[in-house]
């Protein structure tokens, strides 16, 4: 079964690399070191910690606040509303200028009908000979 990608927030405590990039909550790179260690600075901050880069070698983790994942969170959730929808339909129509008309009124009334539905709509007109 494929491997589902996680939401961006804190991983707790189960972290299945040894060796982890660490950065704190300024941004400050705190190098490279073990899980323990990474695990002894989070507890004694108060912080926790959540994974950047995942494919990165090693893996990159943050130290953050409560509040800074929050708003990293309120961040991702407004890009991924400007993006483009996942249920978006593009419905595509091409047909020659030397259409007949009952074909053409049959055509618009289906990209009409198209258009109601809320599906993008991409008319092709090919220059007949």
């Amino acid at each position: 079964e494929p491997k589902r990608k996680a939401a961006f927030g804190s991983v707790g405590r189960r972290i299945p690399y040894r060796i982890l990039h660490v950065i704190n909550q300024d941004g400050e790179s705190l190098g490279n070191m073990h899980r323990a260690e990474a695990l002894k600075l989070m507890d004694q901050h108060d912080l926790k910690l959540v994974l950047l880069r995942e494919n990165a070698e090693p893996p990159v983790y943050r130290l953050m606040t409560g509040q800074q994942i929050h708003e990293e969170q309120l961040k991702r959730a407004e890009k991924k509303k400007a993006g483009p929808k996942a249920g978006m339909y593009i419905k595509e129509l091409s047909f020659s200028s030397a259409i007949a008309k009952n074909d053409l009124e049959t055509k618009t009334k289906q990209i009409a009908q198209w258009i109601e539905k809320k599906y993008h709509v991409k008319v092709t007109i090919r220059q007949a000979k």
